[in-house]
């Protein structure tokens, strides 16, 4: 019976007893056969992508399916998980197709987050209206409809409920902290961000869902969604990249390796490895940009989409003439080894 991913974990749910989000510690992508079949066994999955609601007397049988499977993380979750007051949901995925439940879509994050899978290398059409707003607080979540009550109810108790934020999508750190990273304000990483090893994220820094860094990189400024960084490449202070969600349509906006984008800068096209674009200039798909060759001559004008993903370029406005400029880059981004190491 195979199967495209799986995950089992707690959930919230509103007092509708819909569920409004779901914390997946231990996801399995690629899971076994065998492991599908058991868990098949004990929850009735029929071989669809389907969120089981679970009960505490089920999770001897889960944890001994993930034991059998050598999925030891997510049979001692299993395990501990009888003892819990919280809703249990295991989630099964047959087919990587849009996700059709609020837990299908967590779960889908939540692989990303762990790197289990890539921004853009997983179905993700239509989360946007699958989830809805929640307050994210220091109970955990709460729908919105019901807010309100429980700030009363925490105020009669001498408690203060404070509310982090309002939005679809939670900080990444309160269900994720992947291997080697730093991350200055952790507010500023959303679930479903897929933060490299080495990456450090400084306070100003931002990563949207679906989008991210492979590896090495110092984000200081703006990660839009859909936007991947290559390794090495670093994203100055102020800097934005536009997303798939702001502007970019459905062009994959992207930098590849040990590429620079300056302070205060903004890229629109996808970046090759080894580029720079200059502090404050921003560079869109259809900006002009004139050819320089080795001799600091105009060779021609070119728009910016026609050298995407090329090679050592250095982007540059002209102090006299305004005009945007391109030639070779001549020194390739050396990141600062100590401020970089997260370890």
């Amino acid at each position: 019976m195979a199967s495209f991913a799986l995950a089992f974990g707690t959930a919230t749910k509103n007092k509708d007893g819909k569920i409004i989000e779901a914390f997946f510690p231990t996801p399995v992508l690629n899971p076994s056969d065998s492991l599908v079949s058991a868990l098949a066994d004990v929850v009735g999955y029929q071989g669809s992508n389907e969120a089981f609601e679970v009960e505490a007397a089920q999770c001897a049988a889960i944890a001994s399916a993930f034991a059998a499977a050598d999925e030891q993380a997510a049979a001692s979750f299993a395990t501990k998980a009888a003892e819990s007051n919280q809703p249990l949901v295991l989630t099964i995925l047959a087919t990587d197709e849009k996700p059709a439940s609020v837990a299908e879509g967590f779960l889908k994050l939540q692989l990303i987050s762990h790197r289990l899978a890539k921004p853009h290398g997983i179905v993700l059409d239509g989360i946007f209206g699958l989830l809805h707003n929640i307050a994210w607080t220091n109970q955990g979540p709460i729908d919105l409809p019901e807010l309100a009550e429980r700030q009363m109810e925490a105020r009669l108790k001498g408690e203060t409920l404070t509310v982090d934020c309002v939005d679809k999508f939670p900080k990444m750190v309160d269900y994720v902290v992947p291997a080697g990273v730093r991350i200055a304000d952790t507010a500023r990483v959303r679930l479903g961000a897929h933060v490299g090893e080495g990456t450090t994220v400084m306070h100003e820094g931002f990563i949207n869902f679906n989008a991210g860094t492979e590896g090495v990189s110092m984000v200081e400024g703006r990660i839009s969604a859909g936007v991947m960084v290559g390794n090495g490449s670093d994203i100055g202070g102020g800097a934005s990249i536009m997303g798939t969600l702001s502007g970019g349509g459905q062009i994959v906006i992207s930098i590849g390796e040990n590429s620079l984008l300056g302070a205060n800068a903004g890229l629109g096209f996808p970046l090759g490895d080894r580029c720079t674009i200059e502090s404050g200039l921003y560079v869109t798909a259809g900006t002009k940009v004139s050819m320089l060759d080795a001799n600091g001559q105009e060779v021609e004008t070119v728009k910016a989409r026609d050298l995407a993903c090329k090679t050592d370029l250095l982007f540059r406005r002209n102090s006299v003439t305004g005009k945007i400029e391109c030639l070779t880059n001549k020194s390739a981004v050396e990141l600062n080894a100590e401020l970089h190491a997260n370890n």
